[in-house]
């Protein structure tokens, strides 16, 4: 790898971004690949991969040979560690706090209500004690996160919901009974987002097993994120 290469590969590392090094197996040319911003579906290349392949290897977490109009191009990953982003600091979030990490998801609670989001409530967990969007707004979302929202609270949840619709995160997981989803859908297409948006939530929440517990249903939300980052693009498993 070229110098340059590695000092760009090294500094998106430090600043939490995935890239793939892309080389044309023809002559061995190579570059780095990003993906641009949300909505910007065209990756920033040269080497005449699509989004979906650049996707698709960072998915996979492994190299892959796309085909192109150039010929072959081996994509490599570097990725950044996944992050689950939780709204509202609930019983249900304490036990995510804890057993995430373990699956290589370390949890960030987010909440405004300093009652709720307190270190005795989340020892050693990340603590952002602010509004979701402004709090989302800052920490930045990519293909990399996952974010579940637990506060059962319009005015806490929707705020999440709107600054993820748009983004690339990779799971949308809400809380929420019949007339919940029901009402939030409803308040989300009034709020201009698509039918195809919306439906990027996983609303109820979690693997259908029947929880019932706080720590069951944090283990059922788990299972289901496992389940979309080990089978991408697969029918979600039944409810």
């Amino acid at each position: 790898m070229r110098p340059a290469l590695l000092d760009t590969l090294l500094e998106a590392q430090r600043s939490g971004r995935s890239v793939v090094l892309a080389t044309r197996l023809s002559d061995g040319a190579q570059e780095l690949v990003e993906i641009g911003p949300a909505g910007a579906r065209e990756p920033r290349s040269m080497a005449g991969v699509s989004a979906d392949q650049v996707y698709a290897a960072l998915r996979a977490e492994e190299a892959q040979v796309a085909e192109t109009a150039d010929g072959p191009v081996l994509l490599r990953p570097y990725t950044v560690p996944r992050r689950l982003l939780v709204v509202g600091a609930v019983h249900i979030a304490q036990v995510l706090a804890r057993t995430s990490p373990e699956v290589g998801l370390p949890a960030t609670i987010i909440d405004p209500r300093e009652g709720f989001a307190t270190r005795e409530r989340f020892p050693g967990a990340e603590i952002v004690r602010a509004w979701p969007d402004q709090a989302l707004e800052r920490i930045g979302l990519d293909a990399r996160s996952a974010l579940v929202v637990l506060a059962h609270d319009p005015k806490i949840d929707d705020p999440a919901l709107t600054a993820t619709l748009g983004s690339d995160a990779f799971y949308i997981g809400a809380l929420g009974g019949r007339r919940t989803r029901r009402q939030r859908r409803e308040r989300l297409l009034e709020a201009g987002f698509a039918p195809e948006a919306v439906a990027r939530i996983h609303s109820p929440v979690g693997l259908s097993i029947g929880a019932r517990t706080p720590a069951e249903i944090a283990f059922s939300i788990l299972a289901q994120i496992i389940d979309v980052i080990r089978n991408p693009g697969a029918a979600p498993l039944a409810r």
